[in-house]
């Protein structure tokens, strides 16, 4: 298993709010995004306490060969766990009131993954038969897409395509989407906050990460096309090509 992550402050912020990790934990590659919101001081806050927190609760509580539905559960329990402090800290601090943050994560192991999200940075199924969105976005202009009130494309240059219907910190409980993914062995992964694929379509991404001339440096190619266009928003992405060890069972 290869894996790469990138974070970076964009050409318009004055701050990068967004925060990543990988880890690994028993025999398992552990990975998260964040995209934090609320100022400031308070998106940072709050993205780097998602991100500390989930992964502190998934070492603490994971143990080797735990069966599927297990690992799945113990996933939202982390980030019901890392709602709390934010929302916690949030309502403590008056400068941080207003504060929360995206969450994508994925659990791998071999060419099997679990992965979670709420709000709208996401995951993507990434292979030699094209490029698949895996996460669904919690937003409004996903919901008005849904309901066939606007196209994909539509979607993507909406004046309200920032507007989020979940996100971690803002109430007392949330509410977390989660998906079982199979893949085969050297597919890819890929985690990203929404400063990447609001700059960087899907065809892009598939042709940087599959057609393009090294995966190593494939994420820089990514960010550079961002800067190109202008980086409006932070750029966080995780990229992880798959094994052909024994997966998730």
């Amino acid at each position: 298993m290869n894996v790469w992550q990138k974070t970076d402050i964009g050409l318009v912020r004055k701050s990068n709010q967004d925060a990543c990790a990988v880890t690994e934990l028993a025999g398992m590659t552990l990975c998260v995004v964040c995209d934090g919101m609320g100022g400031t001081a308070g998106g940072q806050v709050a993205s780097n306490l998602a991100v500390e927190s989930f992964t502190s609760y998934m070492q603490t509580h994971m143990k080797p060969l735990m069966k599927l539905e297990v690992l799945d559960q113990l996933g939202k329990d982390g980030v019901a766990a890392a709602n709390h402090v934010i929302h916690e800290e949030a309502l403590h601090s008056e400068q941080y009131r207003n504060m929360g943050t995206t969450l994508v994560a994925a659990l791998i192991h071999g060419t099997g993954a679990i992965v979670w999200n709420v709000g709208d940075s996401r995951a993507y199924h990434v292979s030699k038969n094209g490029i698949r969105q895996i996460s669904k976005d919690h937003s409004l202009v996903e919901s008005l897409v849904e309901s066939g009130e606007l196209t994909q494309e539509e979607a993507r240059f909406h004046p309200k395509r920032n507007y989020i219907t979940r996100a971690l910190g803002t109430d007392a409980a949330v509410l977390c989407d989660s998906y079982i993914e199979t893949c085969s062995a050297e597919d890819c992964l890929l985690l990203c906050s929404d400063g990447l694929m609001k700059t960087v379509d899907d065809q892009e991404m598939l042709f940087e990460i599959i057609h393009g001339e090294s995966l190593d440096n494939s994420l820089d190619r990514l960010f550079d096309i961002a800067k190109e266009r202008g980086a409006p928003d932070n750029v966080t992405a995780v990229l992880v090509q798959l094994s052909g060890e024994r997966r998730l069972d």
